[in-house]
């Protein structure tokens, strides 16, 4: 089955999809699981984590969604346009809300061996609420997992704004190079 002939437009358009699915699920598993080390600890997870698994299932959704179409040469690419500028707005909301507390810790200094739960039961005893970046603070492993989670949103940032400008171009090309149409449909 032969892929549209977009050209180098529709060939950076796919490995920008590829490579925000690679992003996307990448974040899933690596908040789904913090999320679970926290349940398991009898923490509820902070409205930021759970934010995040929502703007990145939906946005897997979506580009699913839009690849397939683009596929079959049905996607609006308009359209398409205005979905990746929301979604990156979304993200960049995800990227600041994540990062901001997690721009001060420095996970190279934190111990290597422990339990991750030992150290958040103790926090928890001594504090009201235990914070997402109280968790990423409790070993190297958790807190390196957050700031992929981070980076990886920094670059999707960047794949969406690609995406979007991709969309407008491939939109512009479609409307150059469509056939015109006849008013007398002759």
């Amino acid at each position: 089955m032969p892929s549209p002939a977009f050209g180098a437009l529709g060939a950076s358009f796919t490995v920008a999809r590829a490579m925000q699915a690679i992003c996307l699920i990448s974040i899933i598993g690596m908040t789904s699981n913090f999320i679970a080390e926290m349940v398991a600890s009898n923490q509820s997870p902070p409205h930021v984590l759970i934010g995040t698994l929502s703007v990145t299932c939906i946005a897997v959704l979506y580009i699913t969604i839009s690849y397939i179409l683009y596929f079959d040469s049905l996607l609006p690419f308009l359209v398409s346009t205005g979905l990746d500028s929301a979604i990156l707005i979304a993200v960049i909301v995800v990227a600041v809300t994540v990062g901001k507390p997690l721009s001060y810790l420095d996970c190279a200094a934190l111990p290597s061996s422990g339990a991750t739960s030992s150290f958040l039961d103790s926090v928890g005893i001594n504090m009201s609420k235990v914070n997402y970046w109280v968790w990423a603070g409790a070993s190297k492993t958790t807190c390196y997992e957050m700031k992929a989670i981070w980076g990886l949103s920094i670059a999707l940032c960047i794949l969406f704004a690609f995406s979007g400008v991709i969309s407008v171009c491939l939109w512009r090309r479609q409307m150059v190079f469509a056939p015109a149409k006849d008013v007398e449909d002759n």
